[in-house]
């Protein structure tokens, strides 16, 4: 596990802005009544994710789910696997609580909180199959860019919590944030890139289409995806 040493140094800059949005009624039900089905309380120590899902299957993390209607889609589509998501913004979190619940999957759970933090204390080492991240605040302002998840000190946190052969997804519909992904992961030697695609929405990597995404390909952006593999290398 992490020193609390680097876990203060990988929290000094937030990757997310706590909106708070409005919650409609039934999110607000949700998050009270099916909380105890899908939820999962930030607490000390990692999880045991056979017990927390009552069963061993590969676990796939997913960082920022927004609305969480691609991460219900992928637990649907994927029964043999589990599915584990963070997002810190409550209307999204309620949004996907009821679409578990009509969808009804079983091997999803939720966690309403810091994803730094969470990689950091609750995931163990070796742990995910797969850490999917699918278009993150691109913080588009140079001054800002500083914010961003994907960055050099991040990489080890992911490479350290995926299994041998484990691989990470990403996403974006920003050029200037796909040329700094590029760039952090060209000066890294804890994943090798396996695929980048770049396309008008009709080429997604292994994931379904996302609100963002749509959002983009409105505005008239491309979008890039990758699958970096976890290499051996020490972090």
């Amino acid at each position: 596990m992490q020193t609390t040493r680097e876990n203060d140094r990988h929290r000094t800059i937030r990757s997310f802005v706590r909106r708070t949005g409005r919650l409609t009624p039934s999110q607000q039900r949700a998050l009270v009544e099916l909380w105890p089905t899908y939820g999962v309380d930030v607490s000390p120590g990692a999880m045991d994710f056979d017990t927390l899902f009552g069963r061993h299957a590969p676990m796939v993390l997913e960082i920022g789910f927004g609305n969480g209607d691609t991460l219900v889609q992928q637990a649907f589509e994927n029964p043999d696997m589990n599915f584990l998501g963070l997002e810190v913004h409550e209307p999204g979190v309620g949004h996907c609580l009821l679409k578990a619940r009509d969808t009804g999957v079983s091997n999803l759970k939720l966690i309403k909180h810091d994803a730094i933090e969470v990689l950091g204390e609750q995931i163990a080492p070796a742990s995910l199959q797969r850490v999917n991240i699918y278009f993150p605040d691109p913080w588009p302002k140079k001054r800002h860019h500083k914010r961003r998840m994907i960055q050099s000190s991040f990489l080890p946190l992911v490479h350290g919590r995926l299994r041998p052969g484990g691989a990470l997804h990403i996403a974006t519909d920003w050029a200037n944030y796909a040329e700094h992904i590029d760039e952090v992961f060209a000066q890294s030697e804890l994943f090798s890139s396996a695929e980048r695609r770049e396309h008008d929405g009709d080429r997604p990597l292994d994931r379904p289409g996302t609100k963002f995404e749509k959002r983009g390909l409105k505005k008239g952006h491309r979008i890039f995806d990758w699958r970096f593999m976890r290499s051996d290398a020490q972090g």
